[in-house]
């Protein structure tokens, strides 16, 4: 469904994306953010998925500036691996990457964004930018607490699990706090990654009503 295609940030740095579409006309464009384990099966899956639902969808490859075209699994091995390059991140860096596919997508009409983990908090900082997102769905973004005195400039989603052994539900409730005008889910039987049927953590319960809930929003947001 979908395809392999090459950005370029406005520092001139040429990174990887994987993008889908819709087969007739769009609703609306999401940009996808990974998780720590690349542009992988998964997340290219969201993507088609994303397509299936009427939208163009495109996820950059953030790592690219470490690790060109880095894709990973989810055993113990590959975990401990990709976890050694979130020290070599270089936010600003990624941002611009991240700007670049919201841009990409600009040029088809308006565009949300949609992250899982490390994309999650992704999501969160762009939605703070003056990028002209119209939308952040955020999965699991275990950074988020830590920027949550960062003011959205558009309606924000957030999904978490009650058992997520990464994020405590006393970030989650600061974040309600902080942001009390995002929608904010807790899912009591969901742990970290419960949105990935790739992963021991899936859940698919708590993954079925998620990703209804990020439908229903994306298509308020763009009205259609």
């Amino acid at each position: 469904m979908g395809e392999d295609i090459t950005l370029t940030a406005k520092d001139g740095f040429r990174l990887g994306a994987y993008r889908a579409g819709p087969q007739g006309s769009a609703k609306g464009g999401v940009v996808v953010i990974q998780e720590i384990f690349g542009v992988n099966h998964h997340i290219r899956a969201v993507c088609d998925r994303l397509a299936g639902e009427g939208y163009r969808a495109l996820a950059p490859a953030v790592f690219d500036r470490i690790q060109p075209n880095f894709q990973s699994g989810y055993s113990e091995d590959e975990v401990a691996k990709a976890m050694t390059l979130i020290p070599k991140l270089d936010w600003e860096k990624m941002m611009l990457d991240v700007n670049a596919a919201i841009d990409e997508l600009k040029k088809g009409g308006p565009v949300a964004i949609m992250g899982f983990c490390l994309g999650g908090t992704v999501s969160f900082v762009a939605s703070s930018m003056p990028n002209g997102l119209k939308a952040a769905v955020c999965y699991y973004g275990g950074m988020i607490a830590k920027n949550a005195d960062k003011k959205p400039l558009s309606p924000v989603q957030m999904h978490f699990g009650e058992k997520d052994g990464h994020i405590p539900l006393s970030d989650v409730n600061a974040i309600k706090q902080k942001r009390p005008e995002a929608e904010i889910y807790v899912y009591g039987e969901a742990g970290h990654g419960f949105h990935c049927d790739e992963r021991a953590s899936f859940e698919p319960k708590s993954a079925k009503i998620a990703w209804e809930r990020s439908i229903a929003f994306l298509k308020k947001v763009f009205g259609k």
